[in-house]
């Protein structure tokens, strides 16, 4: 940000984590700043709630918009005989104070009242609403460590309306700051819409890749045949369709793991869950431990470097190779163990199960409306395709090829995107605690 400026002259804030501010600007607490506060509750009866009746904004609708629309709305007989149910002015800045959305923002499109999980300051003559969402926007990872709670961490009204806020008394001055954030936080959300779109690109193109050459091949003048699967449709003339369980190595089952792990065992066996299959590839290290006992009992479910990890459990499908790192580690009954066998290379073994063919099959087997599972017989039961090793080879190794290619532009988009938002942030901080001067700003 060396294009901007610093005030001429500075002073200290008062507060550690402000440090100095402008030394015309005024730092006092955020009651001073607003004209009123205040937050709601939950109406204990459906009969409380009405289609025509008043906006009733929850946690869930605030997503650094302004608000419009709110799924429920109270009745006015609600609001007039629950004392904790107020009516907030449109304008309002509104702030999560619980859980998982603690920080996360919205502004007041029309006069709402708000559940408990939310807290409303409302606009006054003294600050722009706008300045204040930009503060608090700049500051919500301090906001977020003034939570406090265990289970669902949550911050109180009392240390919102207490927080101390350095801002210039000139409304000129705020505006000012405003027009160049809006301007400048626009056109770095353009880019960074335009580069994730980009990264959306490319992977549909990986996808698109890696499933026609694990079920086409790389030959386009090869006979082709009909394979007898509806959702593979045709593949080449002399490769095979085999269930997964033909496939594998015979001396090892494909099964889940762990049903009860048991507490940390310090010095124990790592277990993979579905959650360490969030990324790309499996971690290293950092994994819960089991204890010997409890591993030993679950032998079969013991992968080492040279296995896959599949989900079958919420992401069903999902494949991940065991790091060469991971020496041995064992699973829990989210996560299934397949071991590729003599006739078919781990690589392409892992690429048809995370291709896009082989999702239609899990897609049309698992099982469960919000919480999807695939049974280990329909698991062990899916039609892979097993051209002639030597064939898998070249397949796999095209794949590394290109998919390499893509791999490396996804990686460098993803960071440009990671960079523009750590500018967002800091031009916003820079420009809410008056580390720049944007008065004369173009």
């Amino acid at each position: 940000m060396s294009q901007y400026k610093p005030y001429a002259a500075y002073k200290d804030s008062g507060v550690e984590w402000l440090g100095r501010v402008p030394e015309h600007w005024v730092t006092k607490k955020l009651l001073y700043w607003i004209s009123g506060y205040g937050s709601g509750t939950t109406p204990s009866s459906e009969d409380e709630y009405s289609t025509d009746g008043i906006p009733w904004v929850t946690t869930g609708e605030l997503r650094e918009n302004t608000v419009f629309i709110t799924e429920k709305r109270v009745t006015h007989d609600s609001l007039k005989s629950n004392s904790a149910l107020k009516l907030h002015p449109a304008g309002s800045l509104v702030i999560a104070m619980y859980g998982a959305t603690v920080g996360r923002l919205g502004v007041l499109g029309i006069e709402a009242t708000l559940n408990q999980a939310c807290f409303a300051i409302h606009p006054s003559e003294r600050v722009l609403i706008s300045f204040l969402r930009y503060w608090f926007e700049g500051f919500r990872t301090e906001l977020v460590g003034l939570a406090t709670g265990a289970g669902q961490p949550n911050i109180s009204g009392d240390k919102i309306r207490n927080l101390l806020l350095p801002c210039p008394q000139e409304l000129s001055e705020q505006e000012a700051i405003i027009t160049h954030l809006d301007r400048e936080t626009a056109r770095i959300d353009t880019l960074i819409g335009k580069k994730t779109r980009f990264v959306e690109l490319l992977r549909e193109k990986r996808y698109a890749l890696i499933t026609h050459a694990i079920t086409k091949g790389l030959n386009p003048r090869v006979k082709m045949k009909d394979s007898g699967v509806e959702w593979l449709g045709e593949v080449p003339d002399h490769w095979c369709v085999k269930q997964l369980k033909h496939v594998v190595d015979p001396n090892s089952s494909i099964t889940y793991g762990i049903v009860q792990a048991g507490p940390e065992f310090e010095g124990g066996v790592p277990y993979i869950r579905t959650s360490d299959m969030s990324s790309d590839e499996l971690p290293v290290n950092g994994y819960p431990l089991t204890s010997p006992e409890i591993d030993k009992s679950y032998a079969r479910s013991r992968v080492r470097p040279g296995d896959i990890v599949m989900s079958i459990r919420a992401s069903v499908g999902k494949c991940l190779p065991v790091p060469d790192e991971l020496s041995i580690a064992n699973l829990t009954q989210g996560t299934a163990k397949v071991s590729p066998g003599q006739k078919i290379t781990r690589e392409f073994l892992l690429a048809f199960l995370n291709s896009g063919a082989a999702q239609v099959y899990f897609d049309l087997m698992a099982k469960g409306a919000t919480f999807k599972e695939i049974t280990l017989d329909a698991l062990r039961r899916t039609p892979v395709l097993l051209p002639p090793r030597d064939e898998q080879v070249e397949i796999d190794r095209f794949i590394a090829l290109h998919v390499g290619r893509l791999d490396r532009l996804i990686r460098l988009s993803e960071r440009s995107v990671v960079m523009l938002k750590e500018r967002r942030s800091a031009l916003i901080t820079a420009a809410v605690t008056g580390q720049i001067d944007l008065r004369e700003a173009v």
